[in-house]
């Protein structure tokens, strides 16, 4: 599978429709990297994103790591994210149940990943990202009635990233020492309104 929406790993993420925000309607587009390879390499470049991503060099090097993805079997799924259709943000979402990520925390069937950059440096620090992550983590777990749980993993380090996967209603479970990285694994579980949020 190439390049298809994600199915059926992630049941077709082009096909998750608009997310109204406050900030205005999001929506996830699978990447054509033809388009995009140099909007995504000048966000990679960006000191801020490089230091968390270490994507930054030559357009080769965004190329090869979405590449990666678009080739493999759907179990993540480059995005562009648009607001108010304009492009702003990347994301990948991926199955961690399925990623080598699994052999790091207690992996529950069908845990969904996400991974975000705001691109733009003017969309960073106003708790845009915040209001996204909370939005696309409630589409994902609409969309997917198998996910019982949404999470991430950013780079401690990365303490605004931290903080917004927070506000988003992600809690902070554990911190997991990564081949690449130490991580904070964020969670954000399925509940109802009456229940309790369940440990990891």
């Amino acid at each position: 599978m190439s390049g298809s929406g994600g199915a059926p790993l992630l049941a077709g993420v082009a096909d998750w429709g608009a997310m109204p925000t406050a900030a205005g309607e999001f929506r996830l587009r699978p990447i054509a990297l033809g388009e995009e390879l140099e909007r995504l390499t000048a966000w990679m470049n960006d000191p801020e994103v490089a230091a968390f991503w270490k994507l930054s060099g030559p357009p080769d090097v965004t190329e090869r790591h979405v590449c990666a993805l678009l080739d493999g079997d759907g179990r993540s799924v480059p995005c562009l994210g648009l607001l108010d259709g304009a492009p702003m943000s990347y994301w990948e979402v991926y199955r961690a149940d399925l990623d080598p990520l699994a052999e790091h925390y207690p992996a529950r069937p069908h845990d969904t990943g996400v991974h975000l950059l705001l691109g733009p440096a003017e969309t960073r620090g106003r708790g845009l990202g915040a209001t996204l992550l909370a939005a696309l983590a409630e589409r994902i777990l609409q969309a997917r009635p198998a996910c019982e749980r949404v999470l991430a993993e950013p780079d401690v380090r990365n303490v605004r990233s931290v903080r917004a996967f927070e506000r988003a209603g992600f809690e902070r479970a554990a911190d997991l020492d990564l081949p690449t990285k130490r991580a904070a694994l964020m969670l954000r579980h399925r509940r109802s309104a009456a229940a309790p949020a369940p440990r990891i």
